[in-house]
């Protein structure tokens, strides 16, 4: 598989109230033009939301978000998640995920966090949260001494906002969750879903 910096412009943060609604809404967002789907370990219905993606949407390149725990790592692995992304790390942490076979994003949000990565020898990691610890001043600073660093910052980042984190250098991709406003997850509203999904798309 790619890199998970490389999949697509924008990766959706999806949290799963209804294990019911997981393929109709990645569906819609393949259908828009973003694969690769970071449903979030936040509620029961996660890890059924996985593998229902998984077997029933082809297109979709699903990972498994705020994976915090070595056994939140193999329960996402074993549910179909083809990749992992952390809103922080530990050295316990890190060995669950390097031990699971598929690609991850540790969560930085300090200089100090970020060296630490690399000389573990990782470079490709999540920034979060974004606007909270810093934005796209933070990350443009980093890019000089720690050109290596590759990030997907997440938290707090719009459509309006986007594009000026993806024209940074040090920038893969963004999550985000603006393509997935809340009234139309309740209407079940996947034809708007996969309208904001091309927008989103669209940001190259």
């Amino acid at each position: 598989m790619p890199s998970v910096l490389d999949l697509a412009p924008v990766v959706p943060v999806v949290v799963v109230e209804d294990a019911a609604d997981a393929v109709p809404l990645a569906r819609a967002l393949v259908a828009g033009g973003l694969p690769a789907i970071e449903v979030t370990l936040r509620t029961p219905a996660a890890l059924d939301a996985i593998r229902a993606i998984t077997c029933e949407v082809p297109g979709a390149i699903v990972g498994a978000g705020t994976v915090i725990s070595p056994k939140g790592v193999d329960a996402a692995v074993a549910a179909g998640a083809r990749f992992l992304v952390s809103p922080g790390w530990t050295d316990r942490l890190l060995e669950a995920m390097r031990q699971s076979g598929v690609p991850f994003l540790p969560g930085v949000s300090t200089t100090s966090e970020v060296v630490a990565l690399l000389e573990r020898g990782l470079s490709e990691l999540k920034f979060f949260p974004a606007e909270a610890a810093g934005g796209t001043a933070y990350l443009k600073s980093l890019a000089g001494p720690l050109p290596h660093a590759r990030f997907c910052p997440t938290g707090g980042i719009s459509l309006t906002s986007a594009p000026s984190y993806l024209a940074l250098p040090n920038v893969g991709c963004v999550g985000g969750t603006w393509m997935l406003p809340a009234d139309a997850l309740a209407a079940r509203d996947w034809a708007r879903v996969e309208t904001l999904a091309r927008e989103a798309a669209a940001l190259r």
